[in-house]
């Protein structure tokens, strides 16, 4: 949904009490039916959102919250909880459980946990093997085999096109060798393990991110959106978006509480994994610049992250460069499996082709979704996310788009930008609590068949 003028933010980057952002670059989470809150000490610059500990017995369940008490500096905005009436206060399993981040991770769950059932009993009535599909098909396949043997293994297609093992990035078999080698289960299932464990992690810093950002219930409905995105069903995948999703939500996290060192961590280890780190190596560059030229000073934190944060990527191109013996082998390698960079060329006549051919309607529908496309970035923009966000979120978008892959792959080449989702986050928060859940439902429901339908058709994602 589109936002009002009340939902614009203003030069600082953070909402107020209407819905506008303020200089921390987060919006709290009160909607046009605030209801009056009694005078509360100023909000400091980092503050969250939390629920009232108390309401009318009249509220309405989705009244907006109220500010949160002056906390440390290094309180997260997410785990804040609103104080319990008894005496002694909350047990700490009901502390937990009430967080932003358990509620998040549990919403996240049941909409991955619908698509695997889905998935089971389509497979179960078509007589499909619904554990291959997650494990034994496409790129999972070549992981694993990396996972147990290592680089080396090439296929020659008929019409002379070369697919190399050079093509994945190590992090991820990496991690399904050493499962594998301490639990008795092979690579597959390993893989499983590693994306599904990397699945929470993601939803967690997705969580962390829009709730600094918009407040503690637009970080819930973040990350449970994410779980319903069309091509969610990838996150059950022995694949490696969830993993570098995790990593990638995660620096951007500490970019923005200004933890560079721990950003640039994260950075590397994105690098390890897929080669669109290159966008949150982007948004790493441009914000330190952005941020140097602004306090007229480098720290060596700021130095320390962004030279840390292209190593990742840089390692392994070094790595296939010096493994063939040419420099721009890695680049050949993704050309070898149609992956060169075009500009867009490839997508362009992908689209024309069925605007002019024989099913017009689909280039229409094509179009139709870049429209949609267009329109959640435009969206991210007009709500001034913080440049390290809007930065990653439009590489990756430009990343996934400029190549010449197959088209099917594009819609889980975007997955990992989930700011696009935070726009239709804050919008569910104008609704009623049980309206929300409704739409969420409804998502769900929705992604889960169209899961179902690809995994056991003969295309790949």
């Amino acid at each position: 949904m589109p936002l009002d003028r009340t939902d614009r933010m203003d030069r600082t980057g953070r909402m107020d009490r209407t819905g506008r952002m303020d200089g921390t670059g987060r919006m709290d989470g009160t909607d046009r039916r605030e209801r009056p809150a009694p005078p509360a000490p100023a909000a400091a610059p980092n503050e969250a959102v939390i629920p009232a500990a108390r309401r009318p017995a009249d509220a309405r369940p989705d009244d907006a919250a109220i500010p949160a008490a002056r906390r440390p500096a290094d309180a997260r905005p997410d785990d804040a909880a609103a104080p319990d009436a008894r005496p002694g206060g909350v047990r700490p399993v009901a502390r937990l459980v009430r967080s932003g981040a358990a509620q998040a991770l549990l919403g996240y769950a049941a909409t991955r946990l619908l698509g695997l059932a889905v998935l089971l009993g389509a497979a179960a009535a078509g007589g499909e093997d619904a554990w291959h599909r997650l494990t034994g098909r496409w790129d999972a396949v070549w992981y694993a085999r990396i996972a147990e043997r290592g680089y080396g293994h090439e296929v020659t297609l008929p019409d002379g096109a070369v697919h190399s093992d050079l093509a994945f990035f190590p992090l991820f078999p990496a991690l399904e060798r050493a499962l594998s080698a301490v639990l008795p289960i092979g690579a597959a299932p390993a893989g499983l393990a590693v994306s599904w464990i990397a699945s929470l992690a993601a939803a967690w810093g997705i969580h962390a991110v829009g709730a600094h950002l918009a407040g503690r219930r637009a970080g819930i409905a973040l990350a449970v959106l994410w779980g319903v995105y069309p091509t969610a069903f990838v996150q059950s995948m022995a694949y490696t978006e969830t993993l570098f999703t995790a990593f990638a939500a995660w620096s951007l996290y500490a970019v923005l509480r200004g933890r560079w060192v721990l950003a640039g961590s994260l950075a590397v280890l994105a690098g390890l994994t897929r080669p669109s780190a290159v966008a949150l190596i982007a948004a790493l560059g441009v914000t330190a610049l952005a941020t140097a030229v602004r306090d007229r000073r480098v720290t060596p934190g700021l130095v320390t992250g962004v030279l840390l944060a292209p190593l990742g990527w840089l390692s392994y191109v070094v790595y296939v460069a010096v493994r063939t013996g040419s420099p721009t082998a890695y680049f050949d390698v993704q050309a070898g499996w149609g992956n060169s960079i075009d500009g867009g060329v490839a997508l362009a006549r992908f689209v024309a082709g069925h605007l002019t051919g024989p099913q017009p309607l689909a280039g229409a529908g094509l179009l139709a979704a870049f429209a949609v496309l267009g329109w959640a970035v435009w969206l991210c923009v007009r709500q001034r996310q913080p440049l390290p966000v809007l930065v990653y979120t439009l590489a990756v978008v430009a990343v996934s788009l400029v190549g010449a892959a197959y088209f099917g792959s594009r819609p889980r080449l975007i997955m990992p930008a989930f700011p696009l989702l935070l726009p239709a986050a804050v919008a569910l928060l104008r609704l009623r609590v049980r309206y929300a859940a409704t739409v969420l439902a409804v998502l769900a429901s929705a992604s889960a068949a169209y899961g179902a339908f690809t995994l056991l058709g003969p295309g790949p994602p």
